[in-house]
């Protein structure tokens, strides 16, 4: 392991191994990391600022398993400011900095990577010369190719301060958006410094509208490669939730795939729901023998929140594999994804969910925003410690909100495209009914209720912002009203109508 020390992320101080001094050539700082990395490859790299002095936790090391790992924690500065919020509201910009949390927010005050990692990216970003700048260059461009970036306080014993100061300029904040980000979000950015923090930031504009762009820079990663040093001897065991309303036909496919698993599962739980309370039960084929556990609950309710909420207290096994009733499954896909979330040491695993004749859109395995509340396997110690929210029962979102969840206990989520299956859409059944009493009145909510409740509950100030002024820019192509200010006038008054009706429903809970 090498130590890195700066002052204030600009001058550099000097390297050590092992307790003793490393003499370089270089002088600056961004130099001397490109240099450790070079000449030590294989070594750990651990920057540090002296000025701070953040106390190293004595594992550090078992803070970074394989090379594809990238962290970092704010004891004082994060260089990013929290105003990309107005241009980014994925989870990975609003970080909990008391867990392990998914993030290419990079701080200068500790952190860490492989040097051979590092090495990777030094052609792309030879001319950045700001420590703070390439350290998270390299961690939002390496998030998209196969890095795992995060925020991780078990990298110090140092406290955190109440409030984290931001070393970025405004300058270097819209470059790192022109750089980083489709040049359109430059717009959203002057426009939201404007109108809520009365700063007109032309010149930073100006001077970013001609930077070079790294947005969907390919780095390649040897991800399908690394072995983590150490790997649990633990038995692998998997329950699967089925919700399901009205299609016997395509569950008892889906029930066939499961019983010629490579890995079998422990327990499949299924929850069929028909809300006629006088109906019984579809599901004869669930006496016959199956080669697992089968727990069937039979509810006069729809839902496919309070459904995965009750199949979840009859969970026993180490994974979850929260599926859906109408998907076909290859013989060895449970198998391969206990295999691979053990081998990359997260906590869930997003599966390729492809309809027949799809191809996959993102061809990499990576940190993922989303979460599929159908298509992922996750560790019971973090499932079970959430629940969907019934309040977005009857709209969409509920992915969203417990994939939020997952990652504020610690829990990374994982996109795998080896990893996949079919989804064949039945337009039969399934366990969704439409919200009831939204009919079209003359303006409809923008956005969705639900989607408001999401955006309340989980944004920060400057992230609603923005995504309130995106949501305004984005919708006026998709709609007729083409005079600016009769639709500025209508969406407002949508937006009014969004957060009543949202708030109409929190109350009815």
């Amino acid at each position: 392991m090498i130590i890195l020390l700066h002052s204030n992320a600009r001058k550099f101080i000097h390297t050590s191994r092992d307790g003793k001094e490393l003499l370089l050539e270089s002088r600056s700082l961004v130099n001397a990391f490109w240099e450790v990395a070079e000449k030590f490859p294989e070594e750990l790299i651990i920057w540090r600022d002296q000025d701070i002095d953040p106390i190293i936790a004595d594992n550090i090391e078992e803070c970074f398993p394989h090379e594809l790992i990238m962290s970092s924690f704010p004891i004082v500065n994060q260089y990013i400011p929290d105003q990309i919020g107005y241009i980014d509201q994925l989870p990975f910009v609003n970080p909990n900095y008391e867990v392990v949390y998914p993030t290419w927010r990079m701080s200068t005050d500790i952190g860490g990577t492989y040097g051979k990692t590092a090495l990777r990216f030094r052609d792309t970003f030879k001319e950045i010369t700001s420590f703070g700048y390439l350290l998270n260059s390299i961690a939002k461009t390496g998030q998209q190719n196969g890095l795992f970036c995060y925020t991780n306080p078990n990298l110090t014993e140092s406290n955190q301060t109440i409030k984290l100061s931001f070393n970025s300029t405004d300058d270097e904040l819209f470059r790192f958006v022109a750089q980083h980000y489709k040049k359109e979000w430059l717009w959203i950015l002057l426009f939201c410094f404007w109108r809520y923090e009365k700063r007109l930031l032309l010149i930073p504009f100006l001077k970013s509208l001609g930077k070079k762009s790294f947005f969907k820079q390919k780095i390649h990663l040897p991800i399908h490669e690394i072995r983590r040093e150490k790997v649990s001897n633990e038995s692998e065991d998997i329950d699967v939730i089925v919700p399901t309303l009205l299609r016997s036909e395509h569950l008892r496919n889906l029930l066939v795939d499961l019983s010629k698993q490579s890995k079998l599962p422990n327990r499949v739980i299924i929850v069929e729901q028909d809300p006629d309370p006088a109906s019984v039960s579809q599901l004869e084929f669930l006496k016959e023998k199956w080669s697992f556990e089968v727990i069937h609950h039979f509810v006069h309710r729809t839902g496919a929140c309070h459904a995965r909420n009750l199949a979840m207290k009859s969970v026993t096994a180490k994974y979850i594999f929260f599926a859906d009733d109408d998907i076909r499954l290859e013989t060895d896909l449970l198998e391969k994804t206990l295999a691979e979330i053990n081998r990359l040491g997260v906590g869930c695993i997003n599966l390729n969910c492809l309809q027949p004749g799809e191809q996959s859109v993102f061809p990499k395995i990576k940190q993922w925003g989303a979460f599929g509340s159908g298509t992922s396997v996750v560790k019971s110690e973090y499932a079970l410690k959430c629940e969907f929210s019934e309040f977005l029962e009857k709209g969409f979102g509920e992915d969203i909100d417990y994939g939020l969840q997952l990652r504020s206990k610690g829990c990374d989520i994982i996109y795998h495209p080896d990893l996949q299956f079919v989804h064949l859409k039945a337009e039969r059944g399934g366990f969704r009914e439409v919200m009831k009493g939204q009919d079209s009145p003359e303006e409809e909510p923008k956005p969705s209720p639900t989607m408001m409740y999401l955006v309340k509950s989980a944004y920060t100030q400057i992230m609603q912002r923005g995504y309130k002024v995106s949501l305004f820019i984005k919708y006026y192509r998709k709609q007729s009203i083409k005079n600016p200010f009769r639709y500025f006038g209508s969406m407002k008054r949508r937006w009014r109508l969004s957060e009543r009706l949202c708030e109409e429903l929190n109350n009815a809970k």
